[in-house]
């Protein structure tokens, strides 16, 4: 086996390795809205569930040089966000999001994708996406980084309202993965496919 300590290399070296290592991962399109308006995209990798109980799921937008991005920011000044779950019929468009532009432009606009109305907050949601999910922020951790400028922000989000598609729904609302055809992130440019499913029952 190789050692590494994870102190005595760079910041960019540990996100090499972490990235790389810690695969497949689930991507969450996230939606805000600023003060002005305008309505706010981009993709995140570093997501994931916390507990059901409530609903909460997790979202860690890094920090630029220590700055927050307008998603963390747009997300604490209005107290909401909108998480879709990336798929294969609209990832293109997705990746289109990521693109750095000016806080008065908007990234849905730029993809193309079709902003839709929420029932419970002011945030618009994404149509293309098969499952979104209506949020609260619950709590904002900076961690990392420094005390005077964290690397990241942790977004914990309350789920107020499931949006999913018939196709990928059974008369329990249970999803069918395959439907979904979720698309999740490797290292670099790499993206993977549900691929395989198999089945290994829990001990009791």
């Amino acid at each position: 086996m190789i050692r590494i300590d994870a102190e005595e290399i760079s910041e960019r070296d540990n996100y090499k390795l972490l990235t790389g290592t810690i695969i497949p991962r689930p991507i969450a399109l996230v939606t805000t809205l600023s003060e002005d308006g305008v309505l706010n995209a981009a993709p995140f990798s570093y997501f994931n569930i916390i507990t059901a109980d409530p609903p909460l799921i997790s979202v860690s937008v890094q920090r630029k040089k220590g700055i927050p991005k307008d998603t963390s920011r747009h997300a604490v000044a209005r107290g909401q966000f909108v998480v879709h779950i990336a798929d294969e019929a609209y990832v293109q468009q997705l990746n289109v999001t990521a693109a750095s532009l000016p806080p008065e432009e908007s990234e849905v606009a730029l993809a193309g994708l079709t902003a839709v109305s929420s029932e419970h907050i002011s945030v618009p949601g994404i149509a293309e996406a098969k499952v979104r999910m209506e949020c609260i922020l619950e709590q904002v951790i900076p961690l990392g980084g420094t005390a005077e400028a964290p690397a990241c922000d942790l977004l914990i989000g309350r789920v107020v309202s499931y949006h999913l598609d018939e196709s990928i729904c059974d008369e329990r609302n249970h999803i069918d993965a395959a439907a979904l055809q979720p698309v999740s992130r490797l290292a670099g440019a790499s993206y993977a496919k549900l691929g395989e499913l198999f089945e290994v029952e829990r001990p009791s």
